[in-house]
């Protein structure tokens, strides 16, 4: 059989459901044609296949392409006065109620054009794939009226097709009130179900919808609105959940059979418990918890005796995460939230696919899917957590190129 490249000398982590650990295999090969991964195994019991390439790693690691399946990389203007108003000693909270926090970054989104989105989000999406990043996510949620909550999504889709990169995106109008609602929580999530939501999905712009439950954004009968809406064009769900308190966050989305419920520092055994039997994540954002400095961490041994998936995520925003270093992230879920190595390199590869709805074709290196790689200069995978500030990334492949 002709095929475009073969991989050898490798030492590769599948990450397949069905193997113990990380799927590990030593001396490996791996081979692709037309984007996709057409065999992966020991070097020894790889069929006789006629490569146009073939490449030496001289015993270098392979995993799937990493994946950051919670950013909110689309936005305008930045919040680093706020970042010194906390230093000075307001919380996140004080600020969100003073007008601060979403609302301010809500005022330059409106002001910034399509282009103009689209040019100050690459320099963080540059910076993501420099790492091995292969797929994001990016939410919309700093319009808050179907124009410009339209014109981020759009924005998002144009750096898809400016990078090599897979985007989903996601429409995140639920995510605060704006201020022309005038303090009316329910006006607003009526128009947004009857007006903006079916505008966004009838432009095919948004892959799930997203909301933020919380005390200083919308109720648990307010997001149920919203999923029912979502529900009937046909969009799955995820939330931001139990991140300030347990509002029931993480049981509401596994009612609504949710991709992922993210945050979840305040989840309870009960939500803990329900996401695992309907198969929703937990995506973990350790960066707003280091840069809100948190002291309640998601409850992770819940969610292991329970079975729940984990994925971790940047959060990437400019008012509680302005991160753009998955690895770093990666750092922060081990020594904040004490996630084992298996834990995050699952958790930024095949859980982060699964949060995403992508795992029928990414997040592990198993023929057929995608040939989305990140090639590693390490001895061991634990260097990829364990390194502050280092990016030892070999060779990042997309698409099997």
């Amino acid at each position: 059989m002709r095929i475009d490249r073969i991989w050898t000398g490798a030492r590769v982590a599948t990450l397949e459901p069905g193997r113990p650990g990380l799927g590990i295999i030593e001396n490996a090969a791996l081979a692709a044609h037309d984007g996709r991964i057409a065999w992966v195994g020991p070097a020894a019991q790889m069929p006789p296949f006629d490569a146009a390439e073939r490449i030496d790693l001289e015993g270098r690691w392979v995993t799937p392409g990493l994946i950051d399946c919670h950013t909110h990389l689309v936005y305008g203007g930045n919040r680093a006065h706020e970042f010194e108003l906390r230093l000075a000693g307001a919380s996140y909270e004080e600020i969100a109620r003073a007008g601060g926090g979403i609302l301010s970054t809500v005022k330059a989104t409106r002001a910034a054009t399509e282009a103009e989105l689209v040019a100050t989000a690459l320099p963080r999406l540059d910076a993501l794939v420099a790492e091995g990043v292969t797929g994001i996510e990016i939410k919309s949620g700093y319009g808050l009226d179907a124009e410009t909550e339209a014109r981020q999504l759009r924005a998002a889709r144009a750096l898809g097709s400016l990078r090599p990169v897979r985007v989903a995106t996601t429409f995140l109008g639920a995510h605060a009130l704006p201020p022309e609602a005038q303090g009316d929580k329910d006006g607003y999530i009526n128009g947004l179900c009857r007006d903006m939501l079916p505008r966004i999905a009838g432009e095919g712009l948004a892959d799930a919808v997203d909301a933020f439950m919380e005390g200083i954004a919308f109720s648990e009968a307010q997001t149920a609105r919203v999923f029912e809406a979502a529900g009937r064009l046909g969009l799955p769900v995820k939330l931001h959940a139990d991140q300030l308190s347990n509002l029931g966050g993480a049981a509401l989305a596994a009612r609504f059979a949710a991709l992922s419920a993210d945050h979840l520092e305040h989840t309870d055994e009960a939500g803990a418990a329900a996401m695992a039997e309907a198969g929703t994540v937990a995506v973990l954002l350790p960066g707003a918890f280091y840069f809100l400095r948190e002291t309640q961490r998601p409850p992770v041994d819940l969610f292991r005796k329970h079975g729940t998936s984990m994925a971790i995520a940047t959060d990437s925003n400019p008012g509680s995460s302005p991160l753009t270093s998955l690895l770093l992230t990666m750092n922060m879920a081990a020594t904040l939230f004490r996630l084992t190595v298996e834990e995050i390199m699952a958790g930024v590869t095949r859980e982060a696919a699964r949060a995403l709805g992508w795992l029928a074709d990414a997040g592990t290196l198993e023929a057929g899917k995608w040939c989305d790689l990140a090639i590693w200069d390490v001895e061991r995978l634990a260097e990829l957590p364990y390194r502050m500030g280092a990016n030892p990334l070999h060779r990042r492949v997309w698409r099997g190129q």
